[in-house]
């Protein structure tokens, strides 16, 4: 198996176990490692990690959630169609070529450091006061 292969693998894995985790995976890990670890184009980045969540990828951490009782059926099921069709909106946008490849990354690191922000802003705003 050459390097390439090893590393995509690992890449799988980590973007499962903070998908399992977290709810994460495509845009906050699979998109930036193929983008900085591969090499990747960053639209065919973005394509190929829609692409491993079509197959149901998620099951066995969807079904752990549910026996948990952290999943609400009819909220998934309306986020589910909403992100059926923004993601087709999204990627029909994206690859129209209206937005060029500077603007793309800039829109991406924006909404990467807008959720850092809310983030860090909410473990601190909710720290125990001394």
């Amino acid at each position: 198996m050459d390097s390439k292969t090893i590393g995509v693998l690992v890449l799988g894995l980590v973007a499962g176990v903070f998908g399992g985790m977290f709810g994460i995976g495509g845009g906050l890990v699979m998109v930036p490692g193929m983008v900085l670890l591969l090499g990747f184009d960053d639209k065919k980045a973005v394509g190929t990690s829609l692409a491993t969540i079509l197959l149901p990828v998620g099951i066995l951490g969807v079904l752990e959630h549910y026996r948990a009782g952290n999943i609400d059926l009819k909220i998934a099921a309306l986020l589910g169609a909403g992100f059926v069709l923004g993601s087709f909106g999204g990627a029909a946008f994206v690859n129209q070529s209206y937005i060029d490849k500077r603007t793309f990354k800039l829109m991406y690191a924006v909404f990467l450091l807008l959720i850092a922000a809310k983030y860090i802003y909410d473990v601190y705003s909710t720290a125990p006061k001394k």
